[in-house]
């Protein structure tokens, strides 16, 4: 997503731009396959940062209008409501909307105690520029604890914006949650009832349009270095391409690895986290089968919430619950049913098994990470979903590292983040996860805004 708002931006100002993708279809971390004549989405569960029409000075306005999008190309449809949930069973519960008074009343009937705190908390939120290229580290766990009295609350405030946006284990930057709190809680979630194929669709038109060159199933081996600048790529296949600018949207220690000798591989230590998840298909909507209305549901069956490399294959103790059907999409409505559930999971122990050993474990862990979640929807008919499902599909943690270049499946790239997108080499520049915008609107708003500073604020050709 990063790259290809980057290719757009600079196209649209008549710089000769070229991307280069390794696999068959466009969008990284978030892009969909098909499987027996089925498409399912990769990443997206929802759009975050969403805003109804004519909301002014939000991060999704300005990424469209520097695009040059109109929001009804893509279609999006509100969620009704999410959840998060804390317990055995989810017994402390929060809800929120896409009106951010809503969940304000929810943590007042559930935490009357915190709730001045709590408003505090949301007014520096508010203030904070959270997307200077300058902003200092600042632990996020003491700015909240600063506000918020009371564990409970800070686990679930924490558990959400880690979920959707966390490289780094326990804690996060305050820069990085702020960015989060804002889109999840202040903005909100969306989707289009197409999935994340409109969004790519629109983008590679927009790319296409502006004249933008695209090789598709064509990588990048190595960027060449030259007295401490970059003067080219080297593909694959052994070929090569000069260029006087490069940005990478492939991560800090992707694109270290790259540069070679010239890069800075210190500065960007590899991710630790990552993700499975079950997808599972149903002939019924999702909430005719007991699973409920909920469109999201962020759960932890602990008295603490821990966001850590897991130490098995997978952490069933927490995860995410996604259910597409339950946007509003006015009048229509998917074909099928979507259930889907996200949890933590080891890189390590996924890496040890032979071809056999694991399948075999998808084979046996796909009923637990389901089961697990099945838990926080207290109304499900276990075996009305076990009749109604008519496909299933599961990825690990080595999925997302073949498909996507990510060393160690790591979903949020290095716990380390660079502003300025910088990588130690004057003309090559990061842009994505590991600048440090994140999410897909954040994503797009990196390669804008690294486009921006990197090239058209100068006069450089690319």
């Amino acid at each position: 997503m990063a790259g290809l708002a980057a290719g757009i931006r600079l196209a649209h100002f008549g710089k000769k731009v070229c991307i280069f993708e390794r696999h068959n279809a466009v969008g990284g971390l978030n892009s969909f396959y098909s499987l027996s004549g089925r498409r399912y989405d990769v990443g997206l569960h929802a759009i975050t940062n969403y805003v109804g029409p004519g909301v002014k000075g939000t991060p999704l306005g300005k990424l469209l209008r520097q695009l040059r999008i109109d929001r009804e190309e893509w279609q999006l449809a509100p969620q009704r409501q999410s959840r998060i949930a804390f317990g055995p069973g989810g017994e402390t519960s929060l809800c929120f909307t896409n009106d951010f008074a809503f969940f304000e009343e929810e943590v007042a009937r559930e935490f009357p105690s915190q709730i001045d705190g709590f408003r505090r908390l949301v007014q520096r939120i508010r203030s904070y520029d959270e997307v200077s290229l300058s902003a200092q580290a600042l632990s996020a766990r003491s700015v909240v604890r600063a506000e918020i009295g009371d564990p409970l609350l800070e686990d679930m405030l924490f558990c959400p914006v880690m979920y959707y946006g966390s490289a780094q284990e326990h804690d996060m930057d305050f820069a990085q949650f702020v960015i989060m709190f804002k889109a999840l809680f202040l903005e909100g979630f969306a989707r289009p009832l197409g999935g994340v194929r409109v969004i790519l669709r629109t983008l590679l038109e927009k790319y296409r349009e502006a004249g933008g060159e695209r090789r598709m199933k064509c990588g990048v081996r190595s960027i060449r270095v030259e007295s401490g600048r970059a003067v080219g790529v080297v593909l694959d296949d052994g070929s090569e391409v000069g260029a006087s600018l490069v940005l990478s949207s492939a991560g800090g220690p992707e694109t270290a690895a790259l540069l070679g000798a010239a890069g800075r591989p210190a500065e960007f230590p590899e991710g630790q986290l990552s993700y499975a998840e079950t997808i599972t298909v149903l002939n019924r909507e999702p909430k005719d089968l007991g699973l409920g209305t909920d469109t999201i549901v962020f759960f932890n069956d602990s008295s603490r919430f821990s966001y850590e490399r897991a130490s098995s294959d997978v952490d069933l103790r927490s995860g995410v619950i996604c259910l597409p059907n339950n946007f509003d999409y006015g009048t229509d409505r998917l074909e099928e049913g979507w259930f889907r559930t996200t949890c933590l999971a080891s890189y390590d122990s996924w890496k040890r098994y032979s071809k056999d050993e694991y399948m075999a474990a998808k084979q046996r862990l796909f009923p637990l990470i389901q089961g697990s979640a099945l838990r926080f929807l207290p109304e499900a008919d276990r075996e009305a979903v076990r009749v109604a499902t008519v496909a299933t599909d599961m990825f690990t943690p080595l999925t997302i590292e073949r498909f996507t270049g990510r060393r160690r499946g790591a979903i949020y790239g290095s716990p380390s983040k660079n502003r300025l997108g910088e990588t130690g080499v004057a003309n090559v520049h990061l842009c994505g996860t590991d600048q440090g915008f994140l999410g897909i609107v954040g994503a797009m708003l990196s390669g804008i805004s690294m486009a921006n500073l990197h090239v058209l604020s100068k006069s450089v050709r690319v």
